[in-house]
């Protein structure tokens, strides 16, 4: 345990203070503060439920169960069991510290899991053109260690928390979907081969 700490507080100094430059700063800033998504995901709500149809309404309400199971799990429940001290807190003076210090607790990165979670989901209902998504929740992973507030590990952690937690949901899903098909029940039924224009 002594050397996996050791490692990730090496990556940890590479990324966050080796890395810094005062273009990434602004860009790794804007990319971190969760407020600024808030828009566009209500946009990608609002067409998902309102334009998208049956599939639409479905992938929306599971990605919602999804994020709430997931960002609730990971900030009610693993964080103050582990109790790993946030490098913002524990570090303060040696490092460069571009946004508010946060929650004490950092591991697991709430960032990371719900955008990871995120990305499961539409990858699966949108389609595999959509690989867009796992590359925008890594820069979001990347930038909670760029900006001072996790360590690497709790962003790999994480994404592998988000990650497998929506294939468990997703994967409940198939199964009701696939129970009440037999039934005739056509309500989880819609198109699978539309895709995002």
């Amino acid at each position: 345990m002594d050397l996996i700490r050791h490692i990730d507080h090496l990556f940890f100094h590479f990324i966050n203070s080796r890395l810094s430059h005062p273009i990434l700063d602004t860009l790794m800033v804007f990319i971190t503060n969760q407020n600024n998504w808030i828009f566009p995901l209500f946009i990608l709500l609002i067409w998902m439920f309102g334009s998208d149809g049956k599939r639409g309404k479905i992938a929306g309400v599971i990605l919602i169960l999804t994020i709430i199971i997931v960002d609730g799990t990971a900030a009610q429940i693993i964080k103050p069991w582990v109790g790993r001290i946030r490098p913002s807190h524990a570090l303060i003076n040696s490092i460069n510290l571009l946004v508010k210090p946060g929650g004490l607790y950092s591991f697991v990165s709430n960032h990371a899991a719900n955008t990871f979670a995120f990305a499961v989901v539409i990858h699966y209902f949108y389609g595999r053109k959509q690989l867009w998504v796992f590359a925008l929740a890594g820069l979001v992973a990347v930038s909670r260690v760029y900006v001072g507030v996790h360590y690497p590990a709790d962003i790999i952690c994480g994404a592998l928390f988000g990650y497998g937690t929506a294939w468990c949901i997703l994967s409940l899903w198939v199964i009701v979907k696939m129970r009440e098909l037999k039934r005739n029940r056509t309500w989880v039924w819609y198109c699978p081969e539309q895709k995002i224009s």
